[in-house]
C-alpha cells in the first residue's frame, strides 16, 4: 500500500489496497447509523454551517444583521426561502456574498418565460462530499446485499445525462477525479452532441464494449431504452453493415442470437439481450411511471436516486429498492408536513411548521426544506419536491433511520418526466400569448392509460366569441401547444427528445366555472385541483343546466 493516507487515495487505488468492507464503511457507513447519530451528524454540520452563513453578506442581509444564538433560534425566527428570496445575489453569480468561494456555478429552469433560468454555487466541501456520496450510489447500485459491490477501473457508463451547466454533468466530472470510467460517448464529446447523437453512438459504443452502468432521468432512460429496438429493426435508425465491424465477436454472437430469439419470440430485440448491467440508476420525477418497464427492457430494476441544482445529491435507495435514505452530510433536513401545508393554502400569511428527520412519521407526505451545508447558500429553501416517509426502520437493508419515496412535485407546479415545471403563471402567460378567447381554465397532472404523465387543461371559451366558436380541441391544442414550447424551452424538448406530447384538452360549456363557484362557494384551483374538483366539473357538463350571469351588454 502507499505511504499516503488512506483519505488521500483515490477511490480506484482504494480498490486496489484497502479491504472492500472498509470500503463500504466509509461510503455507505450511514446506513448504519442510529438515528441519534444520524441528528449528530446533522446539528454538528448544521452549526458549522450556520457560522459560515451568518458571517456572510448573504446571511447578514437576510437576517437582517441579527444572527441566531442556535439552530432552534434560526428555525424559530428565520422564515424558509424560496429562489426569488437569493436571485439577485446569485443570479449576478456575486460570490464575495457568500459562505464559501463557488468552484463551479450550476443552473436550470426556474419558470419558463418569466424567469428562464436560476444559478446555484457549488464550494469545495459540497463538491467533495457529492463525490463521495455519487460514489456511494454506484456502490450500492452495484450490490446486491449489504457490504457487496462490483465496481472497477474502466468499467464502461451509457451517457443518459445532461451536460454542464446542469447538475448532472457533474456526475462524470467527480468520477472522473476518483476512478477511470469509460463513458459512451466521451464526456468532452458528449458535451458537444445532441440528445440523438449521444444516443446513438453510445449504444454502437456498447455494442462494441458492453455497458456496465446506466444513469439518466427515468423518462430519458425510457426513450433510450425504446430506441436500441428500432436501431435493431428497421427505418433510418437501424444499425447498418459497417457498424458491425467495431463489435467485438463476442457482442457479435450475442446480437446474432438475439436476433433469432427476437425473431421467434416475435418481439424487437431489448436491451438485456446483449448487456448485463451492474448497476441501473434513475433520477426525476414520474420513474414509477418507467420502474417496471425499464426492468423488463433491461432485466435489472432500476435504482432511484434523488439529486437536484439546488440540494446536490441527497438520497439514494438500496439493494432492497425499497425507498431513498438521505445522505447526513449534504443538507440539513426539514419537512413540512401536508396537515400544515393545508393551513397555508387556506391562508397565505400562515407559517407552516416543520419537523426533523428524528420526527417524521411513516406513511406522512412532506415537503421537503433543505439548508446546504459546507458553505452553501441555500437556508430553509423550499426545494418543491413531495415525499412520503415509507418507514423508520427496514430489517432487509438492516437500518435504523428513516426512508422515502418521492411523490412529485408540489402541487402548484406541474412536472412532466423530470423536464417541465408548468406553474399558474406560466399557463396564464400562454393563454394570454395565445390570443385565444379562454375565459376560465385549470390544469391537472394525469396518466394515460399507459400510466405515462401527461398535463391536462380544462378550458372554458368566450360564448360570444364567434372565433372561440370555431375552435375544436384539436386547434385549440395544436395552438396552446405552440406557445407552451415559445414560453418553456423544457416544455419543447419534451417533443424533441422524447418524442412525447403532453397535454390533453377538454373544453366546457361557458358559464362551467362561474357555476361551480355558485354551487360549491369556491373557485376551482388553477393548478391541481383536487380529483374531486374535476369530478364534479365534468358533472355538471352532463347532469345540470349551466345558468350564466346576465351582463347589461347581454340585455
Amino acid at each position: 500500500m502507499p505511504n499516503e493516507s488512506v483519505d488521500m487515495l483515490k477511490f480506484e487505488d482504494k480498490l486496489k489496497y484497502i479491504d472492500s468492507k472498509m470500503i463500504w464503511q466509509e461510503y455507505c457507513g450511514f446506513l448504519d447509523l442510529s438515528i441519534d447519530e444520524y441528528m449528530e451528524i446533522q446539528n454538528r454540520l448544521m452549526k458549522e454551517q450556520l457560522t459560515l452563513w451568518t458571517a456572510s453578506g448573504l446571511g447578514k442581509k437576510m437576517m437582517k444583521g441579527a444572527p441566531p444564538d442556535n439552530i432552534n433560534d434560526f428555525r424559530a425566527r428565520f422564515p424558509l426561502t424560496e429562489y426569488q428570496d437569493y436571485a439577485d445575489v446569485l443570479l449576478q453569480k456575486n460570490g464575495a456574498m457568500l459562505p464559501d468561494h463557488p468552484i463551479i456555478w450550476i443552473q436550470t429552469t426556474w419558470e419558463g418565460g418569466s424567469h428562464p433560468i436560476k444559478t446555484a454555487p457549488y464550494t469545495k466541501g459540497m463538491l467533495d462530499t457529492y463525490k463521495r456520496n455519487v460514489i456511494a450510489c454506484m456502490m450500492l447500485g452495484t450490490s446486491r446485499k449489504k457490504g457487496q459491490f462490483d465496481i472497477k477501473a474502466m468499467d464502461t457508463f451509457l451517457y443518459g445525462l445532461a451536460p454542464l451547466p446542469y447538475a448532472t454533468g457533474l456526475y462524470p466530472r467527480a468520477l472522473d477525479d476518483e476512478i477511470q470510467i469509460n463513458f459512451l460517448p466521451p464526456v468532452h464529446e458528449a458535451e458537444g452532441m445532441s440528445f440523438s447523437e449521444r444516443n446513438k453512438k453510445g449504444f454502437k459504443m456498447g455494442l462494441h464494449k458492453g455497458i456496465d452502468y446506466f444513469f439518466g432521468l427515468g423518462s430519458v432512460a425510457y426513450y433510450m431504452s425504446l430506441s436500441l429496438g428500432a436501431m435493431s429493426g428497421s427505418g433510418n435508425k437501424k444499425l447498418q453493415a459497417s457498424d458491425f465491424m467495431s463489435f467485438s465477436p463476442k457482442m457479435i454472437r450475442k446480437y446474432l442470437q438475439a436476433k433469432k430469439v427476437c425473431k421467434r419470440e416475435n418481439r424487437s430485440i431489448m436491451p438485456k439481450d446483449l448487456f448485463e448491467l451492474k448497476a441501473f440508476m434513475v433520477a426525476g420525477t414520474d420513474n414509477n411511471c418507467y420502474k417496471d418497464e425499464l426492468e423488463e427492457l433491461w432485466g435489472i430494476r432500476p435504482m432511484e436516486l434523488f439529486a437536484g441544482t439546488e440540494p446536490s445529491c441527497i438520497g439514494t435507495e438500496t439493494w432492497t429498492r425499497e425507498g431513498m435514505y438521505f445522505f447526513p452530510d449534504t443538507c440539513f433536513y426539514e419537512f413540512i408536513p401536508e396537515s400544515e401545508l393545508k393551513k397555508e393554502e387556506a391562508d397565505s400569511s400562515y407559517r407552516p411548521n416543520t419537523c426533523l428527520m428524528n420526527e417524521v412519521r411513516p406513511d406522512e407526505k412532506y415537503e421537503l426544506v433543505i439548508s446546504v451545508l459546507k458553505g452553501g447558500a441555500f437556508m430553509r429553501y423550499r426545494v418543491g419536491d413531495m415525499y412520503m416517509c415509507v418507514g423508520l426502520e427496514n430489517s432487509q437493508d438492516q437500518t435504523k433511520i428513516p426512508r422515502f419515496k418521492y411523490i412529485d412535485r408540489v402541487r402548484d407546479i406541474i412536472d412532466i418526466g423530470g423536464f417541465t415545471r408548468i406553474s399558474k403563471n406560466s399557463i396564464q402567460n400562454v393563454v394570454d400569448l395565445s390570443g385565444l378567447h379562454i375565459t376560465g381554465w385549470t390544469a391537472y397532472k394525469e396518466f394515460t392509460k399507459n400510466n405515462k404523465p401527461m398535463m391536462h387543461m380544462y378550458v372554458e371559451m368566450d360564448r360570444h366569441s364567434l372565433a372561440s366558436q370555431a375552435v375544436s380541441r384539436e386547434i385549440l391544442k395544436e395552438h396552446l401547444t405552440i406557445y407552451f414550447k415559445y414560453v418553456d424551452s423544457d416544455y419543447k424538448d419534451l417533443k424533441r427528445i422524447l418524442g412525447m406530447d403532453p397535454l390533453e384538452i377538454t373544453i366546457l360549456k361557458s358559464g362551467t366555472f362561474a357555476a361551480f363557484s355558485r354551487k360549491y362557494g369556491e373557485e376551482i384551483r388553477k393548478i391541481n385541483p383536487d380529483p374531486h374538483q374535476i369530478s364534479a366539473l365534468l358533472k355538471m357538463q352532463f347532469s345540470e343546466p349551466i345558468v350564466w350571469e346576465v351582463s347589461e351588454n347581454d340585455k
